[in-house]
């Protein structure tokens, strides 16, 4: 937790994966489609493996095929549903919470 136990900003906590994109040396931006080679590289691949077995869950797969529409490939929809993933679990240990599967009627579309 933050100060005054405020939540960190999302960058802090994202960084221990490097799910969020990092200018490199040479203060170029990110290049589309290339993953961060800093970070925890154990815990990079734990969230991608668990963001790959989701694929069965319908919520999972509904954000997956949303992000897949947006034009992004296989590799970039699948480290961005371990980033809303990641979200979920942190915010679960925030608030000392259970995972709790969202009701079918409540789901986002599917694109």
């Amino acid at each position: 937790m933050g100060p005054a136990g405020q939540a960190p900003a999302a960058a802090t906590r994202h960084s221990p994966a490097a799910s969020v994109p990092a200018p490199n040396r040479r203060s170029r931006p990110p290049r589309p489609g290339h993953t961060s080679r800093r970070g925890n590289k154990k815990l990079k691949r734990a969230l991608f493996l668990s963001a790959f077995a989701a694929l069965h869950n319908p919520p999972s797969r509904a954000y997956y095929d949303r992000k897949r529409a947006e034009g992004k490939r296989h590799n970039q929809a699948l480290i961005a549903l371990a980033r809303r993933r990641s979200d979920v679990l942190f915010a679960m240990l925030r608030d000392g919470t259970l995972y709790q599967d969202p009701e079918p009627g409540k789901l986002p579309p599917a694109a």
